[in-house]
């Protein structure tokens, strides 16, 4: 039985004991992201490859604060979609999900890992940079920093959909704006991609601000080149290629012409 059993029991309130991590932990996932907007809707689904007749989701929203959201009935490999919304902050939380058979009610698998649910835009956004630019050798040290105007005490780094991790505020930077750094070690074509940040509040962990601007990163094994990178749309790039080929050409005639004397 695990070690959290009995808390977990009585912070549900349940009359009847619970036999814990009987079957292997299921699985948890949220669809479209576990970030949403306020009126949005998201389906959390639990899923396992051991045969269960229900699955049961808890959430938490408040330390050693859990209730019992729901259960599904399922029978077999199906997996059980619960759909949490619209969006306020009642909804968020952390939630875990159990498996149990229908003979053993009382039975229940481990609890799946967590995944949180957090409501996004309560704050103006942050910005995002990298420490000596978005373009990076290989095996460069990386770190990106996250710093706003607001007084956050604590800032979310995201890779793509993946949460690389939180920071507690570490100082100010230039002009007042408060700041975190995020180091991310030497640099692998394995950091390249798109970054983004958030801010938080240590008294609403599950409120955070709009995303940054998105920060696109590449790490390759070149050194990049100095100075300003520009982008040429592609209609202007084969104009400036069109034009180059003309003058060329209306060189060569020029050089071709004889001039005779009257």
């Amino acid at each position: 039985m695990s070690g959290e059993a009995p808390r977990w029991g009585d912070s549900l309130k349940l009359t009847s004991s619970l036999l814990l991590g009987v079957f292997t932990k299921p699985s948890i996932s949220a669809h479209p992201s576990p970030l949403m907007r306020a009126g949005e809707n998201v389906t959390l689904r639990c899923h396992s490859l051991l045969w269960f007749d229900e699955f049961i989701l808890h959430q938490e929203n408040s330390p050693g604060h859990f209730q019992r959201h729901g259960q599904i009935l399922t029978g077999g490999h199906v997996p059980a979609d619960f759909f949490i919304g619209p969006m306020t902050s009642v909804n968020v939380g952390t939630y875990r999900c159990y498996g149990s058979l229908r003979h053993s009610p009382y039975v229940w698998s481990a609890p799946s890992d967590p995944v949180d649910i957090i409501i996004t835009g309560r704050s103006r956004k942050p910005s995002l940079s990298a420490q000596g630019g978005p373009l990076v050798r290989s095996e460069e040290n990386v770190t990106l920093v996250c710093s706003s105007e607001s007084a956050f005490d604590q800032f979310h780094l995201l890779k793509e959909t993946e949460d690389l991790g939180q920071l507690l505020s570490v100082g100010w930077g230039p002009r007042g704006a408060l700041q975190a750094e995020f180091p991310l070690g030497p640099g692998t074509p394995a950091h390249s991609g798109v970054y983004r940040c958030y801010g938080s509040f240590t008294r609403s962990p599950y409120s955070w601000s709009d995303p940054s601007d998105p920060l696109f990163l590449s790490v390759t094994g070149e050194e990049p080149l100095p100075g300003p990178c520009f982008v040429l749309h592609v209609q202007s790039l084969c104009c400036v290629q069109l034009f180059a080929t003309l003058w060329t050409g209306a060189r060569q005639s020029t050089s071709d012409i004889q001039v005779i004397p009257s």
